[in-house]
């Protein structure tokens, strides 16, 4: 069941950073548009690209890294010592959440237009915190048959 679940973030992922995050309207630098993680990577390439760089990092790399590392260690391909890193992974991954969440917060702070957040940011963070859980399920079931 872990296993199945795990895997089928392989396919959640990368659905998720096409999906729209948030509606914005009436800001100049998203004209109106669905914001999605790849939309807003590209736009912020043009901007910002070391921004662009670490924003990429802890949104697609470092959870997609943790969904094929964790499934080597379910599979017995890797060993259960990379338990550990693999859950501060996916830790780092929440960053998007936050910052989207932020930005959302600022917007709306500010005036400017309007945020509204959409399924993408949803189906976001349930892939970010189903994979916190997995990881952790996952490490108790290592340790279990261990022990």
């Amino acid at each position: 069941m872990l296993r199945l679940a795990n895997l089928s973030l392989l396919a959640l992922y990368p659905l998720a950073w096409v999906a729209p995050l948030a509606t914005a309207g009436l800001i100049p630098w998203f004209e109106g548009e669905r914001v999605s993680i790849l939309g807003g990577l590209g736009d912020l390439w043009a901007v910002d690209r070391a921004l662009a760089i670490v924003v990429a990092l802890f949104a697609v790399a470092i959870p997609y890294a943790k969904t094929l590392t964790l499934a080597a260690v379910q599979f017995d391909l890797l060993g259960r010592r990379a338990m550990p890193a693999i859950e501060a992974l996916g830790k780092l991954s929440m960053v998007e959440v936050f910052l989207v969440a932020v930005y959302i917060v600022v917007v709306k702070g500010v005036g400017l237009g309007h945020v509204t957040p959409a399924w993408g940011l949803w189906l976001f963070t349930g892939c970010v915190l189903g994979q916190i859980w997995i990881a952790h399920a996952t490490a108790r079931r290592l340790a279990r048959s261990a022990g």
